[in-house]
């Protein structure tokens, strides 16, 4: 019989095979290509311990009354040592009785980590999948001691030795020890650019993530060379690179060296830079009958003549396959073509709208996020489930998932779908530390006492997208400054920044009377284009005068003052409506664009004030030297206010100095009282300021430490507040003007200013202060 002949086969073979299970090596029976299928009776298992009889036979694809072959025997053999329970496994046939032969794996009853300083237990337990409870598998074993040297590598620690210690106890279980020698922290000595002509290396190096060392690199671990960094230092080269008018750059080649003397890396980029284009001739073409091209000029972001950029290319794509979808052409795309003229260094520029394919998102899935939710991140797509698939509105999404800066890295992959016309989107990201601690400086709410100020700051609050800040400030003469902040930026589901701030100071500087403002607010913002928000804010304010000693003496505070403390605590209820726009390539340390600010302010929803209120301020970055990455920047401030009845309280008007124009004191420039010399004010104020921006010579870029040159000038005037039975004086226009040297560090602890500035245009009543410190890049 055909069953007989399988039977005897299969028992009398014993012939021995290795299959790679699970990091195992599977012994089993061999039997002939040819068998016939057989059918067993019972089913014995030997050798079973902690796991139990019935947990294996549930393994086996066998089973009693059903036929089977050799591919079933070898599917068991397979399930079985997976299980991760078993180190030898063999399988027979004895008559009508199938045979499982087992070993058993013992059981681990504890693992602990020895030597670990720099890598917490918890983390370290997240990374092996050695666990109590479950089988000790040596090959596992070493896949885990992998797995702690790539924790470590994270931090700069390469050189870790990982060794693992067993020890039995009882019931066939032992505990299992992971030995860890950290080593020394490994660091990134140099990092060299080679080809490299139009930019500085000082310019290149403030491009990648990889930052050379520095004595305080073990508060940033900026400087640790990583494989996977230094893959994304090349693609930020080379966008750098492509936006900046290079499209024929190319990296030649990436040399990385070990120093196993001081336990460093060196790194050189080799790099050819090509020629630097402009702009030629741009046209847009379409072959999808029915679009409108006419319609589609202000989508345009090239411009002939300008310096060529991709990343302007890849935004116009966007913005016209945007507009071509809102026309009723939902699968249409768009293709940009180069034409590149090597005779006068011009890339002209055809956008191409074609049919593209006519296919549906099945489904969205996300992958790689750790802390941030998937909602967070489903909701920067304009597109869902069921809508036409759009390249250029899928890399739209991936440039707004990565400006979040919640990501390392994101990647967003095409599958197909389910049909010819569906697809799968992948989003693939990596997420990363988003929370900081940082010290700053500033004045408090008098603007005459230095405050040491330590903040938190989280802007992705529990994954959630939100964003919350937390600081306290503390100084001379009881001076404080509390603030709280949060945000929600896609308030009840839309693109919508819902949020609100609350504040505390209180000064104790001037001599006869404290001052305290309390405030809070809730805001509302809006998006109208990328660049270009708008706000809308009420605000709470209110105002405290607390006399001190012969504070009612005139010759020591003016009536205007004794007013405020006599009718305090003031309120100030307020409607603001601002526009906020940003052009900058990088908010830390702009180099290029444009920040403009315009406020309208409506205060009289109640309160004391009555007024209306406009002011502005617009800063433009341009590099001045590639080479030397000198960046210049022009700065214009401006406002007025003006009263709904027939005064101003003094907290009404401008308070104008040194942000304004440094050399002077904060409240320094603008009307006074005569004597008393207190601050009024000023209705009416415009500034101007042009500043140099530059590396110090000899300093690593990775200090982070820069110099700077400027030169103020301005004037604060006008007045009215009353001032019955008080004499001021500096209510007429007239220039002040400065120049100073700074210092900008973007540190560890947040980003600070050293200015010192000497005022060369001043009214002999202003109030001067040359040394200034504070954080640094406020507008």
């Amino acid at each position: 019989m055909a069953g007989s002949r399988f039977l005897n086969t299969v028992s009398g073979a014993a012939l021995s095979f290795a299959v790679a299970v699970s990091g195992g090596v599977v012994a089993a029976v061999a039997v002939p290509a040819d068998a016939y299928a057989a059918v067993v009776r019972n089913i014995t298992v030997n050798g079973t311990g902690q796991a139990g009889s019935d947990a294996i036979k549930s393994k086996l694809t066998i089973k009693p009354g059903q036929s089977f072959t050799d591919a079933d025997i070898n599917q068991s053999i397979r399930n079985l040592y997976s299980s991760g329970y078993f180190s030898d496994v063999k399988i027979s046939v004895s008559g009508s009785t199938l045979v499982v032969n087992v070993t058993e794996n013992q059981l681990i009853n504890q693992v602990v980590f020895n030597g670990n300083r720099k890598v917490s237990d918890k983390k370290l337990e997240g990374v092996v999948q050695l666990h109590s409870l479950g089988p000790y598998n040596q090959a596992q074993a070493q896949v885990d001691i992998q797995n702690i040297k790539d924790a470590y590598a994270s931090i700069g620690r390469s050189d870790v030795e990982v060794t693992i210690q067993t020890a039995t106890v009882q019931d066939n279980r032992i505990n299992v020890a992971f030995v860890i020698d950290e080593g020394g922290r490994t660091k990134t000595r140099k990092i060299n650019f080679e080809g490299n002509n139009t930019f500085g290396d000082s310019r290149l190096a403030s491009v990648i993530l990889t930052k050379r060392s520095t004595p305080l690199s073990f508060l940033t671990r900026k400087d640790i060379y990583n494989p996977d960094k230094l893959r994304q230092d090349e693609k930020l080269l080379r966008e750098f690179y492509n936006n900046h008018g290079f499209p024929d750059y190319r990296l030649l080649s990436t040399d990385v060296v070990y120093d196993e003397t001081d336990n460093s890396y060196s790194i050189t980029f080799n790099i050819s830079e090509g020629d630097r284009y402009k702009f030629g001739d741009i046209g847009v073409e379409t072959t999808v009958e029915g679009v409108d091209i006419s319609n589609l000029k202000g989508d345009i972001k090239t411009r002939t003549g300008k310096i060529y950029d991709a990343d302007d290319i890849q935004k116009t794509s966007e913005s016209i396959a945007a507009s071509v979808s809102s026309q009723g052409y939902p699968f249409a795309q768009v293709n940009p073509r180069g034409d590149r003229s090597f005779t006068n260094d011009t890339y002209s520029v055809n956008y191409e709208i074609d049919q593209g394919m006519k296919a549906y998102i099945e489904r969205i899935d996300i992958v790689g996020n750790t802390r941030t939710r998937d909602y967070v991140i489903r909701r920067e797509f304009d597109l869902a489930e069921g809508d036409a698939y759009n390249r250029e509105m899928i890399a739209r999404t991936k440039r707004r998932l990565e400006a979040l800066g919640y990501f390392s890295s994101v990647e967003i992959k095409t599958l197909p779908g389910s049909a010819p016309d569906r697809v799968v989107l992948q989003v693939d990201v990596v997420d990363e530390p988003t929370g900081s601690f940082s010290i700053g400086a500033g004045y408090d709410a008098e603007g005459d006492s230095l405050v040491l100020e330590l903040s938190v700051e989280e802007r992705n609050f529990l994954g959630r997208g939100q964003y919350i800040r937390a600081s306290a400030g503390l100084g001379d003469d009881d001076s404080q400054i509390y603030n709280f902040s949060f945000t929600e930026p896609f308030f009840l589901g839309y693109r919508l920044a819902a949020g609100f701030d609350l504040y505390r100071a209180s000064s104790s500087t001037q001599e006869y009377y404290n001052y305290a403002e309390t405030a809070g607010a809730i805001r509302l913002t809006a998006p109208l284009t990328d660049n270009l928000y708008s706000t809308v804010k009420y605000s709470y304010q209110q105002f405290e005068y607390d006399g001190q000693g012969d504070w009612q003496n005139l010759n020591n505070v003016s009536q205007v003052y004794q007013d405020l403390i006599n009718g305090s605590p003031w309120v100030v209820s307020s409607l603001q409506q601002s526009f906020n726009f940003s052009s900058v390539d990088n908010r830390q340390l702009p180099r290029e664009g444009v920040l403009a600010a315009l406020n309208n302010t409506f205060a009289g929803l109640g309160g004391d004030s009555h007024y209306y209120k406009l002011d502005g301020k617009v800063r433009w970055y341009q590099m001045i030297s590639d080479q030397a990455d000198i960046i210049g920047s022009l700065t214009a401030r401006g406002g007025f206010v003006t009263p709904f009845d027939d005064n101003l309280n003094v907290f009404d008007q401008f308070t104008i100095g040194g942000q304004q124009i440094r050399g002077f004191k904060q409240n320094g420039i603008g009307p006074r009282t005569v004597g008393t010399n207190d601050a009024l004010g000023s209705q009416y104020y415009a500034t101007l300021s042009a500043e140099t921006n530059f590396p110090l010579p000899g300093i690593p870029e990775d200090i982070n430490l820069r110099g700077a040159a400027y030169v103020d000038a301005g004037s604060a005037w006008g007045n009215a507040v009353e001032v019955t039975g008080t004499q001021i004086e500096g209510t007429d226009f007239s220039i002040r003007a400065s120049a100073g040297v700074g210092l900008i560090w973007n540190s560890p602890f947040g980003d600070l200013r050293f200015d010192y500035a000497v005022p060369f245009a001043k009214e002999d009543f202003d109030e001067t202060q040359r040394f200034r410190f504070g954080i640094a890049n406020t507008f």
